[in-house]
């Protein structure tokens, strides 16, 4: 089943020709420097961009997949979470597509794609599973029972790591994509030099991130204020070592207690280097089989949601012209 696929929940505008799990193609048009000037994603700019790259981006899509429009078979696009404005761009493009060419429209909900990216580079990879989804606006750890079938164990109550990530990478002074750069320069941890609070949350699986960024906004401006030096390698690598505590300690400890023996990362975070390499240790000693996808597909990417929307349409869910960008949905939606 030949699907065309949209991506442009932020500011990647993303177009994908898949088949079943097998990519076709995967274009993507990046903002990140025009948004570094900023030093964080402007909603505003992120819409208009899409609006402007997101038909060559599909072309570019059929011509890299040797296919026409005249092949496609069903159009799945990312509905919902995301910046309310570049995701109705992708949706109504899609929308547009799949009246014009008399196919299927998909919904696809962002956080389902990004689990399925671990199906492309991993064809034994099928439910039940746990999983941890690690992104700049999510961190939720899900029971993944079937293709379409989500339950959530535990949730951030306020920010997400890559939130965290993002904005103390801004207070140490490294530019847009904070959270890569700083898991670039990290050294080696020193909790003794730079001591960070472990937040506490009523549910043991839950996540909370913005106490440990204030923390270390408050830390970095204090030493500012008196003139004192900051190791800016050894705090990031800190802040990586803390983070990376509270993810692998809960998700480790909510995968045992529901028994199961095969764990999954997905999101932009499930790329950073620290958090990949500790996971897979700690997984390999309770025998434990971790997946977590390819470099290229742990960011947002439209293939991710051609995958996704296979399993989706299989199941049933196809929209109609009445389909609307949502900008929060949680992942269990009906």
């Amino acid at each position: 089943m030949i699907i065309l696929a949209i991506e442009s929940s932020c500011d990647e505008t993303s177009v994908s020709i898949t088949d079943e799990r097998k990519i076709l193609s995967n274009i993507i048009s990046t903002q990140i420097a025009e948004h570094k000037i900023y030093g964080g994603v402007v909603p505003e700019i992120a819409s208009r961009r899409h609006t402007e790259a997101i038909s060559q981006v599909c072309e570019e899509a059929l011509k890299s997949a040797g296919i026409t429009y005249g092949d496609i078979d069903a159009v799945a696009v990312t509905f919902a979470p995301g910046l309310i404005g570049a995701l109705l761009v992708g949706v109504n493009f899609a929308k547009g597509l799949s009246y014009a060419l008399g196919v299927p429209l998909i919904p696809v909900h962002h956080l389902r794609s990004h689990i399925a990216a671990n199906y492309i580079d991993a064809p034994e990879l099928k439910p039940p599973f746990m999983c941890l989804t690690v992104s700049g606006g999510n961190t939720i750890i899900t029971e993944v029972t079937d293709y379409t079938k989500f339950t959530p164990i535990g949730r951030t109550t306020d920010d997400a790591a890559g939130e965290c990530f993002d904005k103390t990478a801004r207070a140490l002074g490294l530019s847009y994509p904070g959270g890569v750069n700083l898991d670039k320069i990290a050294t080696t941890a020193d909790t003794k030099l730079y001591p960070l609070p472990t937040p506490h949350t009523e549910n043991e699986y839950d996540f909370s991130f913005s106490g440990l960024k204030t923390a270390v906004v408050n830390l970095v401006h204090n030493k500012t204020q008196k003139g004192e030096e900051i190791d800016v390698p050894v705090l990031a690598a800190t802040i990586r070592q803390k983070v990376c505590d509270i993810l692998i300690q809960k998700t480790l400890s909510a995968t045992e207690s529901k028994g199961y023996k095969t764990l999954v990362m997905a999101g932009g975070v499930s790329a950073n280097s620290e958090l990949r390499t500790r996971m897979q240790q700690e997984c390999d000693a309770r025998g434990i089989k971790l997946y977590y996808p390819t470099l290229k597909y742990c960011g947002d990417n439209a293939a991710m949601v051609g995958v996704q929307g296979y399993y989706e349409y299989v199941s049933g869910n196809i929209s109609d012209a009445s389909l609307n960008a949502t900008a929060t949905l949680p992942i269990n939606y009906q």
